[in-house]
């Protein structure tokens, strides 16, 4: 099977939710207008950032059908389906292609981690087989999943048993597997650049479309950075990425970027709440001083 590739920026949007943990769905027709708003090409919902294994099945199907109905042609919902168990993956997946979505992905089980490539091929061709007609993305993401197998073995492995594989969400700082992976197969596969701090390196090495937590509230800066590669004006993509990597560190620091990513999405309009155990979320005192450091390092000017 052949699919178009995608292009430009894939937002890994927040899970809205209650002061209560429960979820808040009704905001996600705002959320898809803001993103529509800042061009972004799609969102890769229920995955790291979306804490899409923090959820029931029945929650991550509520979500993936709230996203999906906000979904056109030019802004395509990818569902991530991953879990410990592959027949529960393979049950959202089939949700997936009957609600409409775009495409499905999934990174490796995080419990029971397969020690082979073959066994993750196994893995994912069960997965996969659950949304026959959508393409199917692989989620590397070592540093979450813990599995760190070469991802050109398995491509090479799981080309001839998944019929409907796409290409990979490359969420890992290894670019030459990322490169070797770009160009395996006269250049069949999508590979998405999956670090946001390092999106220039990905388009460097010949990314055309990327998935990232801060994309929800920087997308034109990021936007800014993909014309000036196409343009050559390497020293101002450098310079732009750079802002990027400020704002990053400081939600490094905050108990990380899903933590603070989703505090900040209320200073830009769209209030996705708190995120739920085992996260840290922040105390008020954080809180005042994250604020402030993101308005000192000039985020609004942005």
């Amino acid at each position: 099977m052949n699919f178009k590739k995608i292009e430009g920026l894939i937002a890994a949007p927040f899970t809205p939710m209650k002061g209560d943990g429960s979820l808040n769905t009704g905001l996600i027709p705002d959320y898809v207008t803001k993103l529509k708003n800042d061009r972004l090409s799609g969102v890769f919902i229920c995955g790291t950032t979306g804490e899409g294994m923090l959820m029931t099945s029945d929650e991550r199907k509520e979500v993936a059908e709230k996203w999906i109905a906000e979904q056109t042609e030019n802004f395509k919902v990818i569902v991530h389906v991953g879990s410990t168990s592959s027949k529960q993956s393979y049950e959202l997946a089939r949700h997936a292609q009957e609600t409409g979505a775009y495409a499905v992905g999934c990174m490796g089980p995080v419990f029971l981690s397969p020690s082979t490539v073959e066994d993750l091929v196994d893995f994912c061709a069960e997965v996969a087989s659950g949304a026959r007609d959508l393409p199917f993305y692989y989620y590397h993401i070592p540093s979450v999943s813990g599995v760190s197998l070469s991802m050109v073995d398995f491509l090479q492995k799981a080309a001839p048993v998944i019929p409907n594989l796409a290409g990979i969400k490359f969420t890992h700082t290894n670019f030459m597997e990322m490169q070797q992976c770009l160009h395996l197969h006269y250049g069949k596969w999508d590979i998405l650049s999956g670090f946001d701090e390092m999106l220039l390196a990905g388009l460097a090495f010949g990314a055309k479309g990327a998935v990232g937590s801060t994309f929800n509230f920087m997308a034109p800066l990021y936007e800014q950075i993909i014309s000036d590669f196409n343009t050559g004006n390497i020293t101002a993509a450098r310079k732009n990425q750079y802002k990027s990597v400020k704002i990053i560190e400081i939600l490094v620091k905050y108990h990380g970027a899903i933590v603070s990513g989703k505090t900040w999405m209320k200073s830009v309009g769209i209030d996705c709440g708190k995120c739920r155990y085992p996260l840290k979320n922040m105390t008020e005192s954080e809180h005042e001083s994250f604020i402030k450091e993101m308005e000192a390092a000039g985020f609004f000017d942005m």
